[in-house]
């Protein structure tokens, strides 16, 4: 099947069967002809898909059977914390008429190699999202471009609605391992426009599902968090259901937390969390370590009606309470660690590096620098920060690092041999320099 288009000078694309695509008036003048090459469905044989067992994933095996000439469909599940979710799939898998369904443990790669950097970086998005979706989405992508390359397959798919950021950080990370595999949106080519539609699908082609049409939330959930979206929740006028049984996973509200506060201390190497309370944990180790500790303390919940990449705005409830922790911990012991300058481009450049990763972009170069800076910033990031956890609050309780920058013999209210304070009045007369000379000048013109 081949699809004549054409380009005009302003750039805009022009289907030639089809002139209403395009959308923009401008000049024909100076059109450049060529021809692509559509997905050919009588070419597609065998699919991988990213396979989570959720409601759009579930419908699409049989979906793909219908729609691409019966091909064999190869389901990939990559676990990157999310638990009892993983229970079955296999078996729903096949039932549903997948192959095969590779289940990858992910978990400590996410951790150490997406999870760990951005903690580094400092990078939060908008000021309250801590990326639990946006970076476990190229480690996956990654993964089963891996496996679609290794199993011949002609085409990868993914659930990714069109509204949303995940089919950018899909594709772009397909693109980055597999550049010439051909990729299968069903959300932008079938007809079916909501979750209740998938659901009727689903009920038609006698697919299990574990929700229902009241507790059809949109849901994400891996070792560093869970996110919340739809229903109740699509109105920022509601309040999350927070003291709802069964609405928070991770751990509990700050009403039932306890009153009593939780003190945690935790070490880190050149950025990078290594023990908790004096205990040497791996990666996992210590996110569930965490999590255990902040859920129990109401730690973590985030309310944002967030800018998606896409254009539209969106409003989700996220659980992160180890995360959340650990984001303070490594703020505290950098301003022990850090000097002005760096940290204050540091803290400009968490900005953006939120921002790639947010967007999808983690394998590009501009992240692969601006890591290799976060890395060099790290190299005395390194020492023990006691946190205090009550109902919700995480606050600072002391903080220690063998490289610290705070000299208390300096820094003191209490009389001191090393600063004199005389020499201030110098440093005072040249800051203030440009203010002194614009009052006399402007004395003299008379403002």
């Amino acid at each position: 099947m081949q699809i004549s288009l054409d380009i005009c000078a302003k750039g805009c694309i022009i289907n030639i069967s089809n002139p209403t695509l395009h959308f923009e008036e401008c000049s024909a003048k100076n059109k450049r002809r060529y021809t692509k090459m559509a997905v050919n469905k009588e070419n597609i044989k065998k699919v991988v898909l990213a396979y989570s067992g959720g409601l759009d994933t579930s419908i699409i095996i049989p979906w793909l059977k219908e729609n691409y000439n019966n091909c064999e469909v190869i389901a990939v599940s990559a676990d990157v914390g999310q638990g009892t979710e993983l229970d079955g799939l296999e078996e729903k898998a096949k039932k549903t008429g997948a192959s095969k369904l590779y289940i990858e443990d992910l978990k400590e790669e996410f951790i150490q190699d997406y999870i760990y950097p951005t903690v580094q970086a400092d990078a939060i998005y908008e000021g309250k999202y801590l990326l639990g979706t946006s970076f476990a989405r190229p480690i996956i992508a990654k993964r089963i471009a891996e496996i679609a390359i290794a199993e011949g397959a002609d085409a990868i798919c993914h659930g990714c609605t069109g509204k949303g950021n995940d089919q950018v950080r899909f594709e772009l990370a397909i693109k980055a391992f597999a550049p010439d595999m051909a990729i299968i949106a069903p959300w932008r080519e079938w007809s079916i426009k909501s979750r209740d539609e998938e659901i009727d699908y689903a009920e038609a082609h006698n697919i299990p599902l574990k929700i229902t049409r009241e507790t059809n939330y949109s849901k994400d959930k891996n070792i560093w968090h869970l996110s919340h979206e739809g229903l109740d929740l699509e109105d920022p006028a509601n309040e999350p259901q927070y003291n709802k049984d069964g609405f928070l996973e991770l751990g509990v509200s700050p009403e039932k937390a306890p009153d009593k506060a939780t003190y945690v201390t935790i070490h880190f190497e050149k950025g990078i969390p290594t023990a908790v309370d004096g205990k040497k944990m791996n990666g996992v180790e210590l996110v569930s370590t965490l999590n255990k500790l902040g859920g129990e303390n109401g730690i973590g919940l985030v309310d944002l009606v967030e800018n998606r990449l896409v254009g539209m705005k969106s409003r989700g409830v996220y659980e992160t309470p180890g995360g959340t922790i650990l984001y303070r911990a490594h703020e505290a012991l950098e301003t022990l660690c850090l000097d002005k300058e760096t940290a204050r481009i540091k803290s400009y450049l968490s900005i953006k590096f939120a921002d790639i990763v947010y967007n999808g972009q983690w394998f590009s170069p501009l992240r692969e620098a601006m890591s290799a800076f976060v890395t060099e910033t790290q190299k005395t990031v390194t020492g023990d920060v006691k946190l205090k956890l009550y109902k919700g609050n995480v606050i600072n309780a002391g903080v220690t690092s063998p490289y610290t920058l705070y000299d208390e013999e300096v820094a003191t209210f209490d009389e001191d041999h090393v600063y004199n304070q005389a020499d201030a009045g110098g440093f005072i007369n040249i800051f203030g320099l440009p203010t002194h000379v614009k009052a006399k000048l402007d004395q003299k013109r008379g403002k």
